[in-house]
């Protein structure tokens, strides 16, 4: 802590009663003496003595925003108050020397081992995210909707008729395919055996012409 600030505070605690060295402060101080130590500091604040850390943490932090001396660029009184401000938040700003200063037994050694506190807030969480507050305000998610059950549901007896058509009329080409064929084949078989009988026919009368002139030789050859 730098000598300037560490003697400011010093001043503000020397000039509460109760934290001196007066022998008996810790068990005979009046109302007036008890309520002397946290009007200095806390006023310094602008919070009351039963303010809560996160009161004081953003007491500290409106203020130090409001004084700090890169927007009063020039302000000594604004410097000054910012270093007032940051004294006081040093020992406030501490549960264990705050309770300390509430019963007057802070010592200069312990505020000059306390860290400095900074001048800037913390930076604000996140927002959660839209989905999932949205998605634990209307509970589960309904599963999506099956469009093939549906149809199954409410189209199932005509798909059965429909299947049962389609195999009937599959069964009645094949027979027609089936009986084209057979009669092809028999196209074939007839126009083969016709085609064999009229061969037979055509060698036979060949073989009687040819018998017919050697008969009519032999009959010359005997006269």
């Amino acid at each position: 802590m730098e000598p300037a600030a560490l003697g400011r505070l010093r001043r503000l605690l020397l000039a509460a009663p109760g934290t001196g060295p007066a022998p008996g402060r810790a068990g005979h101080r009046g109302c007036g003496e008890a309520s002397g130590p946290r009007r200095d500091l806390y006023e310094v604040l602008g919070v009351p003595p039963t303010a809560t850390q996160a009161q004081i943490k953003t007491a500290y932090y409106e203020q130090s925003f409001r004084y700090h001396p890169d927007r009063n660029a020039g302000s000594a009184a604004a410097a000054e108050r910012f270093a007032a401000v940051s004294e006081a938040y040093l020992v406030l700003g501490s549960a264990a020397l705050r309770r300390k200063y509430d019963r007057g037994v802070l010592s200069r050694e312990d505020v000059r081992g306390a860290p400095k506190p900074s001048g800037r807030p913390p930076a604000p969480k996140p927002p959660p995210a839209r989905a999932a507050a949205s998605g634990s305000r209307r509970g589960p998610v309904p599963p999506p909707f099956d469009f093939d059950a549906f149809y199954r549901a409410h189209y199932g007896e005509q798909l059965e008729r429909e299947r049962a058509l389609r195999a009937r009329r599959e069964q009645l080409r094949l027979r027609r395919e089936e009986a084209a064929a057979q009669g092809r084949f028999r196209l074939v078989s007839d126009l083969s055996v016709g085609l064999l009988f009229f061969l037979g026919v055509v060698l036979l009368y060949g073989l009687k012409l040819q018998r017919a002139p050697s008969a009519s030789m032999t009959c010359r050859c005997c006269a």
